[in-house]
């Protein structure tokens, strides 16, 4: 196990949606070693069924796969279902790592990878999940103006319409809430929203407060507002 990773749960499981055999077989020798249970699917359309009939602790997807790809797979599975995603993308450029993000992945690697950096990856991701379903409950809502983020229900809504808000786009949004008027730099939003081990960039932040302005937009001088504090972050505002 890795030095300094806190050990794996008893039962955690992990599915692998790959076709690529020899990569399959790499990743659940090294898994297995680490303690997991592995689940193995060879396409997309199985890979989306096994998600939904077993109920893994992670899945890492593909994104190029047979019959249905990651993608959509991600984005199937982000309908009713908050099971972190790391994402193998084929060749670590931008867009795919921005569409991922879109459909609701967690995280993503780029291959060739580091099989250690895909583990710390998964030790981070877990971690996160079972820290969040531990979590004391929060106050019921937040009230920004007319945005309401109820944690209780997990809805938005803005002037009464419920909004369809993601899962870390909604813990993002709450955090904005609960600090409303006060300036977050994008380091605090990484550290609180997707964990103080998180290995990627604060880009992250930035793709999820545009894709939050773009849904809270009702036309100009619209309110609540995100605010970019230049060379700090965001703040909202009522």
């Amino acid at each position: 196990m890795l030095a300094g990773e806190s050990e794996v749960l008893a039962g955690e499981s992990i599915l692998i949606v790959e076709d690529e055999e020899n990569l399959v077989e790499a990743l659940r020798y090294n898994l297995v070693k680490e303690g997991y249970q592995t689940l193995v699917a060879g396409d997309g359309e199985s890979g989306l069924r096994l998600a939904q009939e077993a109920a893994p602790d992670l899945v890492i997807l593909d994104v190029i796969l047979p019959k249905l790809d990651g993608v959509e797979v991600c984005r199937l599975l982000r309908r009713d279902a908050t099971v972190p995603i790391l994402m193998l993308t084929a060749k670590g450029e931008e867009i795919d790592r921005v569409v991922g993000l879109e459909v609701g992945a967690d995280d993503y690697v780029a291959k060739p990878f580091s099989m250690r950096e895909l583990l710390a990856r998964i030790h981070s991701l877990l971690r996160r999940a079972r820290m969040s379903a531990s979590a004391a409950a929060p106050p019921e809502a937040l009230t920004v103006g007319d945005l309401v983020v109820d944690a209780v229900k997990h809805q938005v809504t803005l002037g009464g319409d419920e909004l369809d808000i993601r899962p870390r786009e909604f813990d993002l949004l709450y955090l904005l809430a609960a600090n409303k008027g006060r300036a977050l730099t994008r380091d605090q939003m990484l550290e609180r929203v997707w964990g103080h081990d998180y290995i990627g960039d604060s880009r992250t932040v930035d793709v999820h407060i545009r894709w939050l302005r773009q849904k809270l937009y009702r036309g100009p001088g619209s309110s609540p507002r995100i605010i970019t504090i230049r060379g700090v972050g965001y703040r909202l505002e009522g």
